[in-house]
C-alpha cells in the first residue's frame, strides 16, 4: 500500500486536458510558487492553455492565502507530463471509454504516491476504475469553474483509502479550493444535482416557446441576485459539454423530458458552443482566432 504524496509542494501537478476547465484547474495548482504541467495532444490547444494561465496567474495567485505564482508548461507526452507529480487531474471530455483509457494508462504512468484524480462532472470514477491495481489511490475531485468559483466535489470511487481522501481535502485548500466530501456515490455529485434540476426546467421552459433565454436569465438574476442566469451560464461551460453530461442523466433516467436535449442539440449542431466559439445562446462573445 502506498503512502499519501510525500513534499507535494516540491512535486508538480499535472492536469490532463486543456480545455475550458482543465486550464482553469492548472490555473488554481499554479497559486503556490509550484509547477504545473498540462498535457493535452494538440500542441495549439495546450499552448492556448499555458498563455491562458500566465496571463490569469498573477491575480488570482494575490487572492490566495501566501499565493505566490509558480510555473506552468505543456508537455505533449502524457507519461513524461506526469512523472513525479503529487496529483494527476483528468479533465478531458465526458466520454467513458477515453477515461477509462486514460485511467488505466494513469495505474502504471503516475508515480506510486501520487493521487489519481477524475474532473468529471457526470461520471463516478468507479466506472472507469474498476480492475485497476491502483484504484485505492483514484476519486472524483469534480470542480466547477475556477478561479471564479473554487468549490469542488470529493467522491471515492468505492475504493479510494480513508488517508488518500482525508489528504485531499486537508490539501486542496493551499490553492485557494474548497473541497466538500460527496458522503455516498451520486450521479452529479451535490450542488450539480441541484444545479440540474434548474438547468433542465429552464432549457424546457425556453424549448416549449414560453420564454427566451434572455428573459429567463434576468429574471433568474433579479430573483437571485447573481450575475448570471442559467443560460449564460451554459454559454461559460459549453454547450457541447452540457449535452453529454443531459445525455449521460437520460441514459441514467429515461423518464426526463426530451425537450433540453433537443433545445442543446440546435445550438450544438449549428457549431454555436458557447464562449469558446464566439456564439451560443448569447452572440455577444469575442470570435475565437
Amino acid at each position: 500500500m502506498s503512502s499519501v504524496p510525500q513534499n507535494h509542494r516540491q512535486r508538480p501537478v499535472t492536469v490532463i486536458g486543456a480545455g475550458t476547465l482543465g486550464r482553469r484547474i492548472a490555473l488554481m495548482f499554479a497559486t503556490r510558487g509550484g509547477t504545473v504541467r498540462i498535457t493535452d495532444p494538440h500542441a495549439e490547444t495546450g499552448a492556448a492553455a499555458v498563455a491562458f494561465v500566465r496571463e490569469q496567474l498573477p491575480a488570482v495567485a494575490a487572492q490566495v492565502t501566501d499565493g505566490s505564482p509558480g510555473a506552468v508548461e505543456y508537455e505533449s507526452d502524457q507519461a513524461t507530463a506526469v512523472a513525479g507529480a503529487w496529483l494527476v487531474v483528468e479533465a478531458v471530455p465526458e466520454i467513458l471509454d477515453l477515461k477509462k483509457q486514460i485511467f488505466a494508462q494513469l495505474d502504471t504512468q503516475a508515480d506510486a504516491d501520487a493521487i489519481v484524480s477524475s474532473n468529471s462532472s457526470s461520471y463516478a470514477s468507479r466506472l472507469f476504475t474498476e480492475g485497476l491495481r491502483t484504484r485505492d489511490r483514484m476519486l472524483n475531485t469534480h470542480f466547477y469553474m475556477p478561479p471564479q468559483s473554487t468549490v469542488l466535489d470529493v467522491m471515492s470511487d468505492g475504493e479510494t483509502r480513508q488517508d488518500v481522501l482525508d489528504f485531499v481535502l486537508e490539501t486542496l485548500p493551499e490553492y485557494g479550493l474548497h473541497p466538500f466530501l460527496c458522503r455516498e456515490e451520486s450521479t452529479g455529485f451535490i450542488f450539480n444535482r441541484i444545479w440540474a434540476a434548474i438547468k433542465r426546467e429552464a432549457l424546457e421552459v425556453v424549448y416549449e416557446g414560453v420564454s427566451i433565454p434572455e428573459d429567463v436569465d434576468e429574471m433568474f438574476a433579479l430573483n437571485f441576485g447573481t450575475k448570471a442566469g442559467p443560460f449564460r451560464m451554459m454559454d461559460q461551460v459549453g454547450l457541447d459539454v452540457v449535452l453529454d453530461i443531459e445525455d449521460h442523466y437520460a441514459k441514467e433516467n429515461p423518464n426526463l423530458p426530451d425537450g433540453p436535449r433537443a433545445l442543446l442539440h440546435r445550438y450544438v449542431d449549428a457549431g454555436k458552443l458557447g464562449v469558446k466559439t464566439g456564439e451560443g445562446f448569447y452572440d455577444d462573445y469575442p470570435k475565437p482566432k
